[in-house]
């Protein structure tokens, strides 16, 4: 894969912002823009625990997805304690991934407020993540082809992202957000996987504070180099072409994939993962 470094700057100005990043839709990190929330101070593992302790929180793993699986259903589930435990004792590929904190603990509201980087974000949507040394996300892109605006707490994970310009290189799967799940992203097989090696994105590390923006609908590999977690805010996609999408996943795609893995069960998978290698290298002319 051919990936550059993100731009990092040390704060931006909302001007600044919108016409070196959002308006030409440029990942960036920004190293230094929390500071005076609460939770860059309060904000690690142990105070999670504190405050959310006795909260069941969903968990997802790097298991391949099957017939069985429902759009984004979580694989199993455990109080927050006993999760903090678990990242700190050893190493699992257990994640928390879309966790509300808004709904499910009100009080981490008084700890960050919402920046204004000169676009709307929305309000009702934070979201948490979670992972323990090593555990990964797959490849994908969020359903709504938002702008997100992820701040990284406690702990160390990297980050390769790709624009949508990238689909015919990336091995999507038909019908879904998500590449191939036995890419390993981090270390692709180029003799296995020979259309990674024309893929143009982007990578980068976050550490605590810090704040990467990943334009609409980029595609984003995350990996916990250490136990941490991350809060992401979004913004809603502005391109008419990214926002058509987004309505179509929403309404249609997820509750077709949903159907047809009724109906179909693991043939539907197995075939939509034959699809991801034959369309990507019948465009590409690869035999």
């Amino acid at each position: 894969m051919q990936l550059q470094e993100i731009d990092r700057v040390k704060t931006i100005s909302k001007k600044d912002f919108i016409k070196n990043y959002f308006k030409p839709q440029k990942p960036v990190v920004i190293e230094r823009f929390i500071e005076d929330w609460p939770a860059y101070t309060k904000w690690n593992l142990d105070y999670m625990a504190a405050v959310a302790g006795d909260k069941e929180v969903p968990l997802y793993d790097d298991r391949p997805v099957t017939h069985e699986d429902g759009f984004n259903e979580p694989h199993a589930k455990m109080k927050m304690k006993e999760y903090v435990d678990l990242l700190k004792r050893e190493p699992t590929k257990f994640r928390i991934f879309l966790w509300n904190i808004l709904k499910e603990v009100p009080i981490l509201q008084k700890d960050y407020s919402y920046p204004d980087f000169g676009i709307k974000l929305m309000k009702g949507l934070p979201m948490l993540f979670f992972g323990g040394t090593n555990s990964h996300t797959f490849m994908h892109y969020d359903i709504d082809l938002a702008n997100i605006f992820h701040f990284h707490f406690h702990g160390k994970k990297e980050c390769i992202l790709f624009d949508q310009k990238q689909n015919d290189y990336l091995y999507k799967i038909p019908h879904s957000l998500i590449n191939r799940e036995d890419i390993d992203m981090s270390n692709p097989d180029y003799e296995k996987w020979p259309a990674l090696k024309k893929a143009k994105g982007y990578k980068t590390h976050l550490e605590h504070g810090e704040v990467l923006y990943m334009p609409e609908g980029y595609w984003h590999y995350m990996k916990y180099i250490t136990p941490g977690f991350s809060m992401s805010l979004r913004a809603i996609a502005r391109n008419p072409k990214n926002l058509a999408k987004a309505i179509y996943n929403i309404f249609w795609m997820r509750h077709y994939d949903n159907f047809m893995r009724r109906r179909k069960g693991q043939a539907w998978i197995d075939a939509k993962n034959r699809k991801a290698i034959d369309r990507t290298h019948k465009k590409l002319g690869i035999e």
